[in-house]
């Protein structure tokens, strides 16, 4: 199964819209084109798929990313509770250990969107972080927000920070490197080969404060059926929409339904009947990633080139025919959208 095609609850998409109303961002900015409505986010039972949850995170970068150690901001509010049964089942672990094994075994049931693993030493726990899924507009944000998420894990299992060997990043020192030791309680280290985490073998095996075998039985036994019942249900199209959003998403039907495990034929009747098609699900993932590269001031040739079409006029074709008018003229106008918006927001918090 592709990364991400898993159903996943609207938890975080309702502590994402709650970091941007404390930073004056309303719910209909950050759940634009998402499909989420707004009156859904309360609903402790609601689940969406992740490419929606994607979107949101598209919005809140772009209007947010400018503010120094947002992505950190972000992964601050997942506390363990925020996960469900999941969370509870790593809270009544018996040791740190079996908790990250746990952990990464269901992940599909959190809503991290790097693919971690751990590798267990002679020494120490080292729990590295994989962000080869993500696309590059958000990949820093998710990894900052996923890294002090699962740092945060860690803090609330023991009821108090657990000190970290180590800390790296791939991506350069930022900025606003000065924040990330107070998310991270150990050396920090960017430009490093691999986004990990490492922690030393004794708080490994140390017992949890909470553990209680037959709360982890019971937790366990949920965790498998919700996770069953979630990957039984993931729609074709769902798993379609996620493999074209990877970066190196393929656009040809034929590629996907191989990396799907199925044949064209068989992709096609799966998608006609969900009542769509492959070449609609490609013109609206495309649609929408135009709308977000040229917005980022992108050329018009560096959109045609990063959405795979042979040449520039065919993408103008088709832009013009989603949005009725020139990608050059929405490009250039793309800053008078976002003043508009300011003003928008200007004018509701006044």
């Amino acid at each position: 199964m592709r990364p991400w095609s898993v159903r996943r609850g609207i938890g975080s998409v309702h502590l994402l819209v709650g970091l941007a109303a404390d930073h004056g961002i309303p719910a209909s900015a950050c759940l634009r084109g998402s499909h989420i409505r707004a009156d859904s986010l309360a609903d402790p039972l609601a689940e969406i798929e992740a490419a929606q949850e994607l979107t949101v995170v598209r919005n809140l970068v772009r209007h947010l990313g400018h503010l120094p150690g947002i992505g950190l901001e972000a992964g601050r509010r997942y506390r363990l509770t925020a996960y469900g049964i999941w969370g509870y089942a790593l809270l009544s672990s018996r040791t740190l250990g079996s908790a990250t094994e746990f952990g990464i075994r269901y992940l599909d049931l959190t809503f991290a969107f790097n693919r971690f693993r751990a590798e267990r030493r002679a020494d120490d726990l080292r729990i590295l972080l994989d962000d080869g899924d993500i696309p590059p507009e958000c990949r820093q944000f998710l990894v900052e927000r996923d890294a002090a998420a699962a740092v945060g894990i860690q803090r609330d299992l023991f009821l108090r920070p657990v000190p970290l060997r180590r800390v790296s990043f791939r991506f350069a020192r930022p900025p606003y490197a000065d924040r990330f030791p107070e998310y991270f309680p150990g050396p920090i280290f960017f430009g490093e080969p691999v986004h990990g985490v490492t922690i030393d073998a004794k708080w490994v095996d140390e017992p949890l404060p909470q553990a209680d075998e037959r709360t982890a039985r019971l937790c366990e036994e949920q965790c498998r059926d919700l996770l069953d019942r979630r990957r039984s249900g993931a729609r074709v199209s769902a798993q379609v929409r996620q493999h074209l959003l990877r970066p190196r998403g393929g656009t040809q039907m034929g590629g996907v339904a191989a990396e799907m495990g199925m044949a064209p034929r068989t992709l096609h009747r799966h998608l006609a009947a969900e009542g769509t098609s492959f070449r609609r699900l490609l013109d609206e993932v495309r649609e929408a990633l135009a709308e977000e590269m040229l917005a980022y001031r992108m050329t018009v040739g560096e959109v045609a080139e990063r959405l795979g079409y042979a040449e520039v006029s065919s993408f103008v074709h088709a832009f013009k025919r989603w949005k009725e008018e020139s990608p050059g003229r929405y490009r250039r106008q793309s800053p008078r959208r976002r003043r508009e918006a300011g003003t928008r927001r200007a004018r509701t918090a006044s």
